[in-house]
């Protein structure tokens, strides 16, 4: 019997009298029914076992061919054609070493309707540049600012999410920018309701810190091919050194450290926790809506980490920093905005938080690019999704232990420039601290210097 498939919010229903190992029979509608990015996997089937079917699933976005010109360094060609084999799965690359246009080529191969998926809104702005190769009239947004669809299509994560029915049978390819953000518990939907057949997944770093990144495989595919920045460096990317300073902290600040983490400790004995994973600090965090005692633990960690991060120590070893480089551009990194804003008035050093307008950080930016500004300071809004200006010297105040974090930070002194002879990051870590076993985590995320 002839089987017909159709696409249903976010799922592919299938009718006839057929065996569907990839799908659920619906006792209410009397028909198979599928998440919609299983629909690959159902035709693969149908096919393999001479299945007659009807397939009206897709939707697609009138596309042009694209005959676009890329030039492809040789690593971004391996890269492609791994992706190519099956058209299915992630690429992992350092942050510099050019992930886009692994992507521009895939598109230019698929020539078909498109959605990119992007974290943010600065991110649609720098891929509709970056697209525009394959003509402007063909590239359009789908946002809280704009919403068309056009051949080659870039989303947000919370739009995509948002319109996940709307948008899952009008694309053939699927590319998620950034894509351990797709494994949150919400965003995973856009690529579960999606029929897309292709799909591309790009990151500098594929595991998260609650291992949801093994969810991705099922509904965007595994690591196909991956380069860490120790690989790249000295031909694509700068050669890099990583010096990790270990600086006391004074005899004041040592004595209210420790005061501090004795609460956290005792608290933590008295209940019998064990830190051993992230999973195991979030029960505290849960215990303090019903238990005074996490609260005051709670808080005790928070004050003896502000220490370890804020210490006058560290202050002097960032002022010997500034003056051996002066010539050099300099980004600062910082855990917190507390600490940003004194580094800035301290140094006289603009700063970058989540608190700066647009047009502001976007000024900063352009003078640190032009040398009008040799150093920036900034918490975490610079880890990701913001193009930075090429900088030689990186100082890292504080930060987690997330590996992407690390590569992020890593990444923004590694774009190779003119005159640069190697890039250094400098690591403050606050001895007799949390923070020599946060610097200890971050170790095996490159292959650079020590």
């Amino acid at each position: 019997m002839l089987a017909e498939l159709s696409y249903e919010r976010g799922t592919v229903v299938i009718k006839g009298d057929v065996h569907v190992p990839h799908a659920k029979f619906d006792p209410r509608s009397k028909v198979y029914r599928a998440l919609a990015y299983k629909y690959r996997w159902i035709i693969d089937y149908f096919e393999q076992s001479d299945v007659e079917y009807e397939d009206n699933v897709l939707d697609l976005i009138p596309s042009p061919y694209f005959d676009a010109e890329i030039d492809l360094r040789e690593y971004q060609e391996r890269a492609l054609e791994r992706w190519l084999r099956d058209k299915w799965g992630c690429i992992v690359l350092p942050t510099g070493s050019g992930k886009t246009h692994v992507a521009l080529a895939a598109i230019n191969e698929i020539s078909a309707a498109t959605l990119v998926v992007v974290p943010t809104l600065d991110l649609i702005d720098q891929w509709k540049e970056k697209l525009s190769i394959f003509g402007s009239e063909y590239v359009g947004e789908f946002s809280g600012r704009v919403k068309e669809l056009k051949p080659v299509t870039i989303a947000t994560y919370d739009s995509a999410f948002t319109n996940a029915e709307k948008l899952g049978n009008r694309f053939k390819l699927l590319i998620f920018d950034e894509v351990h953000h797709l494994a949150g518990e919400s965003y995973i939907q856009i690529a579960e309701m999606s029929a897309a057949p292709y799909r591309l997944g790009l990151t500098a770093t594929f595991e998260r810190e609650d291992s949801r990144h093994k969810l991705l495989p099922e509904v965007v595919g595994g690591k196909v091919f991956e380069l860490k920045p120790g690989e790249l460096a000295g031909k694509h990317l700068a050669d890099f050194t990583i010096k990790r300073i270990y600086i006391p902290l004074t005899e004041e600040e040592l004595e209210e450290y420790r005061k501090r983490e004795r609460v956290f400790k005792n608290y933590l004995k008295a209940r019998k926790i064990v830190i051993r994973s992230v999973e195991d600090f979030h029960k505290v965090v849960m215990a303090t809506g019903y238990d005074e005692r996490a609260y005051d633990a709670l808080r005790a960690w928070d004050e003896a980490r502000k220490i370890a991060f804020n210490s006058k120590n560290k202050i002097r070893k960032l002022r010997e920093i500034l003056e051996k480089h002066r010539k050099d551009k300099i980004i600062i990194f910082t855990r917190h905005n507390e600490l940003v804003y004194k580094i800035s008035k301290l140094f006289l050093i603009p700063a970058i938080t989540y608190r700066t307008p647009k047009e502001e950080r976007q000024e900063i930016l352009e003078g640190f690019r032009r040398g009008r500004f040799r150093a920036i300071v900034s918490s975490q809004v610079l880890d990701e999704g913001i193009d930075v200006p090429d900088a030689s010297v990186g100082v890292i105040m504080s930060g987690s232990g997330s590996v992407r974090e690390y590569i992020q930070r890593l990444g923004r002194i590694l774009r190779p420039s003119k005159g640069k002879e190697r890039a250094v990051l400098y690591e403050l870590i606050s001895r007799e601290t949390g923070e020599v076993g946060t610097a200890r985590r971050r170790r095996n995320a490159t292959k650079g210097t020590a």
